[in-house]
């Protein structure tokens, strides 16, 4: 309906045509829903492709962010690590040193 194509709708609908299914629609297809007008289907494949390049842009952001965030918990896991042997080994030192006197 954004793209003035609300004369489309009713057989979308009709064939369950989803979010997810359109963006698997091509021209072929498209004709096969009634989309007679070519300039109609390169309004609709044009869409699709920002539509999936966005998709993509998203995708990869999450991606980014999902390694920044394992990459951050493997470095505090390390520092934890660290400071867990500085206490045994300041627990080891200061037993020694007790039973030295």
């Amino acid at each position: 309906m954004s793209l003035n194509l609300e004369q489309y709708v009713s057989e979308f609908s009709a064939q369950n045509i989803n979010g997810e299914h359109l963006l698997q629609l091509d021209g072929s297809k498209l004709k096969a829903l009634g989309m007679t007008s070519s300039q109609d289907r390169a309004i609709i494949k044009r869409k699709l492709k920002e539509m999936k390049a966005s998709l993509e842009k998203a995708r990869k952001a999450q991606e980014k962010m999902e390694k920044q965030r394992e990459k951050l918990r493997r470095k505090e896991q390390e520092q934890l690590q660290r400071r867990s042997k500085k206490t045994d080994k300041c627990s080891s030192d200061a037993t020694e040193g007790t039973n030295e006197q």
